[in-house]
């Protein structure tokens, strides 16, 4: 019966130490798959909105670099509270751009600006050029959300951005991808994005702690069940 109890033990940890790496590899994967996307050809983005375009042709682009060229509507920035880069809190600056060739509108994450820690409502300075613009950047999702208490309101200063519910608000035909700027500090703005955490360490932790509990497991049923019997069956022989 304790054979069969810790064997089945040993198989359950043993499984759940597997799954811990599998899903390690998974995110190694898919990392490498990011990367070997940035590394692609540039994208013209004049395709974008065209009548080769679709949504689910750009959700197979995700991370391409890409270049648009067309204008900034800065009447519709939005700034996106409580982001970091380079472990410092600010801001991700949001500004709708029309694409010159078929005058489809995408998202773009421009850049990080610091905040005002002394009046939390005042709006950073940076530069937003006027006519055309011509900007490099890669195809990525929505910004990520961050956890908000209640309803949001419909500010310049918000802690996040729904591209469904902000197509409505600003009556934009905003397409169901973003692309984040790329290249040089300018207009005010930092570029240095993290890099998408995949987590792998933490996998690989879980996976030794699984292991480790399976070795646990089998060295405790060797001892009670084994060699502390021999042990006491020598001890009351030699009395």
């Amino acid at each position: 019966m304790w054979f069969l109890l810790a064997l089945l033990c040993v198989a359950i940890t043993c499984s759940l130490g597997f799954w811990q790496l599998g899903r390690a590899q998974t995110k190694i994967d898919w990392q490498a798959e990011i990367t070997q996307k940035a590394q692609m050809p540039l994208l013209e983005g004049s395709f974008l909105g065209g009548p080769q375009d679709s949504q689910t042709n750009r959700i197979g682009l995700l991370h391409r670099p890409i270049k648009l060229e067309g204008e900034w509507l800065d009447t519709f920035t939005v700034y996106l509270d409580n982001r970091q880069m380079n472990a410092r809190p600010g801001f991700y600056v949001m500004t709708p751009f029309k694409v010159q060739a078929t005058g489809a509108v995408v998202l773009v994450q421009r850049g990080w600006v610091g905040r005002d820690f002394t009046d939390r409502s005042r709006l950073p300075a940076i530069q937003t050029p006027t006519g055309a613009v011509v900007l490099h950047g890669l195809i990525a999702l929505p910004p990520s959300k961050l956890y908000a208490l209640g309803e949001e309101a419909k500010a310049v200063i918000r802690q996040n951005l729904d591209l469904q519910d902000f197509r409505v608000e600003t009556g934009l035909p905003l397409l169901e991808i973003s692309v984040i700027q790329v290249g040089a500090a300018s207009e005010g703005l930092l570029r240095e994005w993290p890099q998408a955490a995949t987590g792998v360490e933490k996998h690989h932790g879980y996976a030794f702690q699984w292991f480790g509990l399976a070795l646990l497991i089998a060295l405790l049923y060797v001892w009670f069940q084994i060699v502390r019997p021999r042990i006491k069956s020598k001890v009351t022989d030699s009395h």
